[in-house]
């Protein structure tokens, strides 16, 4: 139909009424000036158009994860481990055995896996198990993968069991088994897939079924970070942020960080952010220990709602015991929110202990917040 319209408008003649609308639309042209020049836009229209180029977007905040072993900063027992498996790997010409990774979230498990492609010279593939809802979503990724290349799965303890069972053959046999048909016409079809490693990240270890953990020929626990080691990440970020920052300012950052390199990093952010509004030449300890306080981290780490949790518990319960519900319904947050968020930290520093009555606050905590107990 539409070839048709066109048909008829061209077989129109010059005095017809669509003739006419042509010559109006070439005199709104004219009138409003030409057809390629740009409109005019005020100061205000250009800060907001999108005009970044690809070089600006992909920012120096990128580069922050380093790229080799002897770059990764802390986890030194892990490093020894992994130096030995690449130095015996490249020496056989074979592909990593695989490797699972558990640990608190923020300690660079990720990252380690670019590592090791690096090390290995090949691909890293990044996914995450609650995206490989449907069988075709893990085989698609497994096809695809090239002699030696490493697929890293997050959070791999949330993988569904189909997803699971199908990755039993492909770990051990390098061979995918897919099922083609149903019923009686069903039949099952085995895919040669190339060597490959697989990296599995998890925080909860415990929740991994037996059959993929003990698949895994290297199962390794990433622990927290010391203050010094935090004090050297957050040197080099800003370093790659190309902010100033002297060593007590990095210490500051560090000891506020709860032992973790991804919140230190984003510590270090606000703190820039700070000093760039304020006209600060560098990060200081002074600076540091200003903005910090302004974000209501204090000096051990601890936010507005982790010394809510624990007042709480000291005023109104005493300092415990005191059952999580109770102090979740004091507090207002989420008793689930309260056991795996908070708690981790306020136990690992000493501050809370679990009992079989419930929570109890520890004297660090009371002379932390300044109570007598």
């Amino acid at each position: 139909m539409a070839i048709k319209r066109l048909s008829q408008q061209q077989n129109t003649p010059p005095n017809t009424p669509g003739k006419k609308r042509k010559s109006r639309s070439s005199a709104t042209l004219t009138a409003r000036g030409k057809r390629n020049s740009p409109p005019e836009t005020t100061v205000e229209e250009e800060l907001l158009l999108a005009t970044a180029t690809f070089e600006e977007t992909q920012s120096n905040e990128d580069n922050i994860r380093p790229h080799r072993l002897a770059d990764y900063i802390g986890q030194k027992d892990l490093k020894e481990v992994l130096e030995i498996c690449i130095a015996a790997a490249k020496k056989r010409k074979e592909p990593l055995d695989h490797l699972l990774l558990y640990g608190p979230p923020g300690l660079g498990k990720t990252t380690m896996s670019l590592i090791l492609a690096s090390e290995m010279e090949v691909n890293c593939k990044i996914t995450a198990a609650p995206a490989l809802e449907r069988p075709r979503d893990i085989t698609g990724l497994l096809i695809n993968l090239k002699p030696g290349d490493i697929l890293f799965i997050d959070e791999i303890h949330r993988l569904n069991r189909v997803t699971e069972e199908l990755l039993y053959p492909a770990m051990e046999d390098c061979r995918l088994d897919i099922t083609i048909g149903k019923g009686q016409t069903a039949r099952t079809r085995s895919i040669p897939l190339p060597p490959f490693t697989l990296v599995g990240a998890t925080t909860k270890v415990g929740s991994l079924t037996s059959p993929l953990r003990d698949r895994f020929g290297l199962i390794q626990r990433l622990r927290f970070y010391e203050v010094d080691e935090l004090t050297l990440i957050v040197k080099r970020t800003g370093e790659v942020l190309k902010v100033e920052i002297t060593e007590e300012g990095a210490i500051e950052i560090a000891r506020r960080s709860r032992g973790t390199p991804r919140i230190a990093n984003r510590l270090l952010r606000r703190v820039r952010d700070y000093i760039q509004v304020k006209g600060m030449d560098c990060i200081s300890q002074e600076s540091a220990a200003e903005a910090l306080d302004l974000y209501n981290v204090d000096p051990m780490g601890l936010d507005w709602t982790d010394r809510l949790v624990l007042t709480t518990a000291i005023e109104q319960f005493k300092g415990g015991p005191v059952g999580l519900e109770s102090v979740a319904a004091a507090t207002g947050e989420d008793a689930k929110t309260i056991e795996e968020v908070y708690e981790p930290y306020l136990l690992q520093i000493g501050f809370i202990n679990r009992t079989t009555r419930g929570r109890v606050v520890t004297e660090a905590a009371y002379e932390h917040l300044g109570y007598s107990s």
